[in-house]
């Protein structure tokens, strides 16, 4: 149990009577205000701001079982000036008090979600700070280029001050385009939690149903011998390998139908097949859309002979040469080059400033080029928290001696 603040140590204190030395554990018994034993626990005491959340902070040690934790909240809750946490408040305080940035914290958010080790490791490059020393790194670069555009508009003239400058700046600008394109070439988090869209979709009465049980291994939609008897889609979150998969069954896609309810669910299966990572076609070999795998279903009654693949429900290595198939792509779409990853909104916007980048060297007008940096390092400064103004002028101050 974390207690964090001003009244941390003295709500310690209370409970514990004389704490252990800072960063050492020290073995207590807890006692509520009549001085009843509530737990003997194991304390550690971090003095701000050299600790998680840059505040004075406490961690209890107890055993786990409710009724000791409901005990000991509820003396602490006695204590003046303390109150139960909001859901991140740690992690928030942290990030108030300069003790993480804004990346770490999301990474922080991401790990408590990763289901698989690709979120896993991305997650924890972020959390530990991977991503914000990149991103503050870059920013710091594009300071001194922005600094060397503003030495030559100010002090055109001067060779001493602005000798090289003018040609400096870009060559720093293009470099760092480089890194920032191999980073948006990376799969998003989302990407990676959500994982591959798998749209199970051909005329009524295909197999669709069987396959989509028979690669989930379980009975997860019914199946009969009458056509449109899936009339919506039904999904499935699977990992294999290591690798998420969402996997949707959809209704037949009828070429017109009376069933309203059908209908509907032609509409919805259409439209799913259009946001697909890989269609499985169960139809006509000539008939599938882009990104699908022409599935020859019932391949034991030897149908669809022009199809990638054969599978039949009867016979799992069948459906097992299928999931391979599936991994293969999952692999390539899914596998991260390096051990960060962005989130959507990290990726859009800094796809914004790289093409604030790309305006700024093609930019004739240095003047110009100087607005596209300086907005540029606006939104790198958002990434991680840091105010670009100040950096630009940091570097500015720090790599030149104007003498002015």
């Amino acid at each position: 149990m974390r207690v964090s603040g001003d009244g941390a140590i003295p709500a310690a204190e209370a409970l514990a009577g004389p704490l252990p030395l800072p960063r050492r554990a020290g073995l207590r018994t807890l006692r509520d205000g009549a001085g009843a034993p509530l737990d003997r626990a194991l304390v550690l005491v971090f003095p701000g701001p050299n600790s998680a959340t840059g505040e004075d902070l406490v961690e209890l040690h107890l055993h786990g079982g409710r009724a000791v934790v409901a005990a000991v909240a509820g003396a602490l809750a006695a204590c003046p000036g303390l109150r139960p946490a909001e859901p991140g408040e740690f992690t928030r305080r942290a990030l108030t008090n300069g003790r993480i940035d804004l990346s770490q914290a999301e990474g922080l958010a991401d790990l408590l979600e990763a289901e698989t080790e690709t979120q896993r490791r991305a997650a924890l490059a972020a959390s530990e700070g991977t991503l914000g020393d990149t991103l503050a790194r870059w920013l710091d670069t594009l300071s001194d280029a922005a600094a060397l555009i503003e030495a030559t508009i100010d002090y055109d003239g001067e060779a001493d001050v602005v000798s090289g400058a003018s040609d400096a700046w870009r060559g720093t600008v293009a470099r760092l385009r480089e890194e920032i394109d191999v980073l948006l070439a990376q799969p998003t988090v989302e990407r990676l939690r959500d994982g591959l869209l798998v749209v199970l979709a051909g005329p009524p009465n295909a197999g669709k149903s069987s396959l989509f049980n028979a690669l989930l291994g379980r009975e997860a939609a019914i199946v009969t011998p009458i056509a449109g008897t899936t009339r919506d889609v039904i999904e499935a979150q699977v990992v294999r390998g290591g690798i998420p998969y969402r996997l949707c069954d959809t209704a037949g896609l009828a070429e017109a139908t009376n069933d309203v309810v059908e209908r509907i669910g032609v509409e919805r299966a259409r439209a799913l097949t259009e946001r697909a990572d890989v269609i499985l076609w169960l139809g006509a070999p000539d008939e599938a859309p882009d990104r699908s795998i022409r599935v020859g279903a019932k391949a034991d009654l030897g149908m669809h002979p022009a199809s990638d693949i054969s599978v039949s429900v009867l016979r799992p290595d069948t459906v097992t040469l299928l999931w391979e198939r599936l991994a293969r792509i999952g692999a390539d779409a899914l596998t991260l080059t390096s051990p960060m990853a962005l989130r959507q909104t990290q990726r859009a916007a800094l796809a914004d400033i790289r093409e604030h980048l790309d305006d700024s060297c093609s930019e004739e007008d240095l003047i110009i080029s100087a607005e596209h940096l300086r907005v540029a390092r606006r939104g790198l400064g958002g990434l991680v928290g840091r105010d670009a103004t100040e950096a630009m002028l940091d570097a500015l101050f720090g790599r030149f001696c104007l003498g002015k």
